[in-house]
């Protein structure tokens, strides 16, 4: 059976002024999955990222950690984000010190680690994300790019179960998506558990597990990528349109399972074309 690493029960928050954010969301997390949380902006994916790594705490429901209710004293707090690391939008947020390395290097201390320990999980972080090259940069002479690849080193520093990635593609140029895409698969592989909130349905349907959908702070939807993307009324209700790639697909008559990436149908109707004699484009 699927172990369930973390999970929402039943989440609400509201912020200053009677904003309800969250109304009653259930979420589960499978260990070594990946899962993307699709919805519009505003239906409440960050502010769940927020509950989920106990940054902001439910005004009613719960958010359980290998099971056992999270807890917010000072202690379970640390050692609850040691295991549950969270990279925002917008890097800036994160990256404070002067240095790639110092920035880095901020949470690995932060837990009380030596400067031996310290370094060594600096230098796996950026060797892991193609950026060691960066550790002796000044932060503010990074790229965008670079400072989100920067920003998810210093949530790997921590070594954490679940990595959580709030819009992680925002703002990069098609170049920088596949870079860091290309490094969230690396980590996928080495058996960690990962989490991005996205509104884009092209990505989610081509580098997902699961899906989760969300509106107006519930969850209306959440399987396995195919079932709930071949979903057009859940779609709609999320103000998504199906992928791309799906709608084609379903056009095209193609035998199922449809293709998921670019290239893999390109090969498909390549195939099919020759099939039926027909001229194929290089």
């Amino acid at each position: 059976m699927d172990e369930v690493i973390l999970e929402a029960v039943g989440l609400r928050h509201a912020y200053p002024g009677g904003v309800e954010a969250l109304r009653g969301i259930d979420l589960t997390i499978t260990r070594g999955r990946r899962l993307a949380l699709l919805g519009p902006n505003g239906c409440g994916k960050t502010t769940l990222f927020l509950h989920l790594n106990g940054t902001l705490r439910p005004g009613a429901g719960k958010v359980l950690l290998g099971g056992a209710p999270a807890g917010y004293d000072r202690r379970s707090l640390r050692d609850w984000r040691s295991r549950v690391s969270l990279v925002l939008q917008d890097p800036d947020d994160q990256i404070f010190a002067a240095t790639v390395a110092r920035d880095v290097a901020f949470g690995p201390l932060n837990l009380g680690l030596g400067e031996t320990e310290a370094r060594r999980r600096v230098a796996s972080a950026l060797a892991g994300l193609g950026i060691a090259d960066l550790a002796e940069r000044p932060t503010h002479m990074l790229s965008f790019g670079q400072k989100r690849r920067v920003a998810i080193a210093g949530a790997l520093a921590m070594r954490p179960e679940v990595l959580l990635l709030d819009e992680p593609t925002a703002g990069l140029d098609a170049e920088g998506e596949v870079l860091l895409m290309a490094a969230l698969d690396d980590l996928s592989a080495a058996g960690m558990t990962l989490v991005l909130s996205t509104h884009d349905v092209d990505l989610a349907y081509a580098w997902a597990d699961e899906i989760a959908v969300f509106v107006d702070g519930r969850t209306i939807r959440h399987g396995p990528v195919t079932e709930v993307m071949a979903d057009t009324n859940t779609l709609a209700r999320a103000r998504l349109r199906p992928p791309i790639l799906l709608e084609l697909a379903s056009v095209l008559d193609l035998p199922r399972p449809w293709p998921r990436t670019r290239d893999g149908m390109l090969e498909r109707v390549g195939i099919r074309a020759l099939r039926h004699n027909l001229p194929t484009h290089e």
